[in-house]
């Protein structure tokens, strides 16, 4: 009896491990591959500079909300990004046909890098944030497992991305943002890069536009 029993647990734990390998990444999300399709500008966002942000209060990865509105904040620097993706699962809609959609692709690249140059951004005196449509609970694991030190927010309910009507694509059913970074003096856009790319550069591009308004 305790041989069947060992069996019975050894064949279903086996076929829980080939169902999660099936589901396991096979490429590197930490790295952006070669031969990306560069996106173009379709100016989608011509019309976001110089616009003031809407009193849109958005679900923050610290706990509360935040309003990107506050004229009380000299410099914040928001990237909006489609999603991150998660080592455990493949990507929306597929590797190669997300990899196959201008600008989708690096998520992950990008929040890194821009965790990376986190100093420079708090001694240029700006607030940097995240912006997906994905859930609070969904961005809180990139936050941990990428160890972002600042928050990541959620326009789930898609109020924010409407108001302002930033450029978005569709994928499997899911609303997702086009890649942008918007650069924010006191409850306005000051700057809008997009698109962006390529992506693990945006936070370098962000530093060097900042410091040379400050010169």
């Amino acid at each position: 009896m305790l041989i069947r029993l060992y069996a019975e647990e050894t064949h279903t734990s086996g076929a829980a491990t080939e169902d999660h390998c099936e589901n396991m990444r096979k490429d590197d999300l930490y790295q952006l591959p070669a031969g990306l399709p560069v996106p173009v500008d379709d100016g989608a966002a011509r019309h976001l500079a110089g616009t003031v942000l809407p009193s849109v209060a958005l679900p923050s990865t610290s706990g509360g909300l935040v309003r990107l509105d506050d004229a009380a904040v000299p410099w914040a620097v928001v990237y909006c990004y489609p999603r991150t993706g998660r080592p455990d699962a493949v990507a929306l809609g597929g590797t190669e046909s997300w990899n196959a959609i201008p600008g989708a692709r690096g998520c992950t690249p990008q929040s890194c890098a821009y965790r990376d140059h986190h100093r420079d951004f708090q001694e240029i005196g700006a607030v940097v944030y995240g912006l997906s449509t994905q859930t609070t609970d969904y961005q809180r694991e990139a936050v941990g497992r990428l160890r972002l030190p600042f928050a990541l927010l959620s326009d789930s309910a898609g109020e924010f991305s409407t108001r302002l009507r930033l450029p978005w694509f569709e994928v499997a059913g899911e609303r997702l943002l086009k890649r942008l970074t918007l650069v924010i003096r006191k409850g306005r856009i000051a700057h809008c890069i997009y698109p962006v790319f390529p992506p693990d550069r945006d936070a370098e591009m962000v530093i060097a536009w900042l410091r040379n308004r400050a010169a």
